[in-house]
């Protein structure tokens, strides 16, 4: 037979062993549901794991979108960039009536196996004539192809011609 004391201190190690194991299944539910944002040039330095959920963003390159259908179903293929790299997406869906070449977007899904594309689940365009994402407004600032004083974004076709010093320039002048 267990004494008071005994049996107290079983019921508390199995109350913090309950509790622990509550805290530590949240844990594991919350970090699978998290999708991380990530710029083009952090994708193509860290090379994320095929089948990760993330967010990438940026600003969809010129001349890059190709649109068709599969199995019946609308295709779009096109790169995302952030001035210092591009990544090809694709996306089979609709996409939102604001989506066009030059403008911010994010997308969410996973690379594909070889770090080839990016297969995205969902495309977000941008939503009125001044707003950017934060994240994609944050990852242009810190490559300088961006800052926001000097007005609109440039033409991210160009990106590639110029230094961000020229780009300065241009949006002063």
């Amino acid at each position: 037979m267990m004494s008071r004391k005994k049996r107290r201190l079983w019921i508390v190690i199995a109350c913090g062993l309950g509790l622990s194991t509550a805290v530590a299944l949240m844990l594991v539910a919350f970090r699978s549901s998290l999708s991380f944002f990530m710029s083009p040039q952090q994708v193509a330095a860290r090379h994320p794991p095929a089948g990760r959920v993330f967010r990438l963003g940026g600003i969809v390159q010129a001349n890059t979108v190709v649109m068709g259908t599969r199995d019946g179903a609308p295709y779009t293929t096109f790169r995302i960039t952030d001035g210092r790299a591009s990544i090809p997406v694709v996306y089979t869906g609709v996409l939102p009536g604001l989506f066009r070449q030059g403008q911010g977007v994010v997308t969410i899904g996973a690379m594909s196996r070889g770090d080839r594309e990016f297969l995205a689940s969902t495309v977000l365009a941008k939503h009125g004539a001044d707003y950017m994402p934060r994240d994609v407004e944050m990852a242009l600032r810190k490559a300088g192809k961006w800052n926001p004083k000097f007005g609109p974004p440039p033409n991210a076709g160009a990106w590639d011609d110029k230094s961000p010093a020229q780009i300065e320039a241009s949006n002063n002048g």
